[in-house]
């Protein structure tokens, strides 16, 4: 049987082996050569604005929000990176996958 949760606690657990310490699961960061990159350009959900959404990024958090504050740099636009996902704002899509490329990635072009 599982585990029941409330307010954020183990109320009961069957499995001998539960422990209560959150476990870290940071995920390693792959190397660039290994990853392929899919860019996208959205336009759903934006007030009909367009964003360019770089997706399937391998690796931790951190390494992910410093790959984002690059490209956002050069781009000299805003955006944001979280849940393995870059948006970078604006259609900058072509610079975005120039960047990419620089820095060792292999990229996708997804979409129109």
């Amino acid at each position: 049987m599982g585990r029941k949760i409330k307010n954020n606690r183990v109320v009961y657990s069957t499995n001998p082996d539960f422990s209560t310490e959150p476990e870290n699961e940071e995920q390693e960061t792959v190397s660039a050569s290994e990853q392929l990159l899919e860019v996208h350009l959205d336009k759903k959900n934006r007030g009909g604005k367009v964003a360019v959404v770089v997706k399937n990024f391998i690796g931790s958090d951190d390494d992910l929000k410093v790959l984002g504050k690059s490209l956002k740099a050069s781009c000299g636009v805003g955006g944001s990176a979280k849940d393995g996902e870059i948006i970078i704002q604006g259609d900058s899509r072509e610079k975005v996958m120039e960047l990419l490329s620089k820095k060792g990635f292999k990229t996708k072009r997804v979409g129109s």
